[in-house]
């Protein structure tokens, strides 16, 4: 059983590694534990200024909670992870982006005269859906596959070939910068969308592209928990069992 003191020191990212049904509650108090996972509740806390011994207590019920098994990830081997990523994570982006665009253009049409927000919506929904795009190319062409043959080295105790890029360490790097730059415009995106609240005069269109961009947003910060707090740093530690 962890003390309160461990509680406190753990970082966010290792909770919701650990149980992501903790990610709810982080979510509650708009607590960022994709790309700003490497703070310790208390961090988070303060800045925030919330009552620490308040969500540890929350974390608690949560984690004591019997039934809701949580998947636990981090058992996977790193070939499965990086695969279900791209088939689940990547597909639903993949699937949704035209979805959204349509419904923001439609909806900035008739109703951005009187909500002219949507149009500063669209604008930063189409940036995402433009980067997430090369984003995903780049992990399923060069990263994950790099990924996967560390793995297959590994089980038939053979050597890696030296990738172009150096070290795994620094695709990873562009990777994170770039889930940070969505992570902004997702903030952005809900402020906006007065945290995905739809308007009293909200079309049945207008409510929908609203429920649609919050499940994208969820959607976005599991996928990128994913892989900033377990795929990631697993990896580079298989590199370096390489020399």
């Amino acid at each position: 059983m962890e003390t309160l003191q461990e509680n406190t020191t753990k970082q966010i990212g290792q909770y919701v590694a650990d149980d992501f049904r903790t990610a709810a509650i982080f979510s509650k108090y708009k607590i960022d534990f994709c790309c700003n996972g490497n703070r310790t509740v208390e961090e988070a806390c303060d800045k925030k200024g919330i009552d620490s011994n308040m969500l540890l207590d929350e974390l608690n019920q949560v984690l004591d909670a019997k039934g809701g098994e949580s998947i636990d990830y981090k058992s996977w081997p790193l070939d499965l992870l990086a695969e279900y990523v791209e088939k689940k994570h990547h597909r639903y982006v993949e699937e949704k982006i035209p979805v959204l665009l349509q419904f923001l253009n439609k909806l900035c049409k008739v109703h951005g005269e009187r909500h002219p927000e949507l149009f500063k919506i669209n604008e930063l929904f189409t940036a995402s859906a433009g980067e997430l795009a090369a984003h995903l190319k780049k992990e399923e062409l060069i990263l994950f596959p790099f990924i996967k043959n560390m793995v297959n080295a590994k089980l038939t105790n053979s050597a890696i070939k030296s990738p172009q890029f150096g070290t795994v360490e620094n695709p990873i790097e562009m990777m994170k910068h770039e889930h940070d730059t969505e992570g902004q415009r997702f903030r952005e995106i809900a402020e906006l969308t007065d945290n995905y609240n739809p308007p009293a005069d909200a079309c049945n269109t207008y409510k929908v592209t609203y429920a649609m961009l919050e499940e994208f947003e969820k959607d976005l910060h599991l996928h990128i928990h994913l892989e900033n707090n377990i795929l990631f740093p697993e990896a580079i530690k298989l590199e370096q069992q390489f020399g």
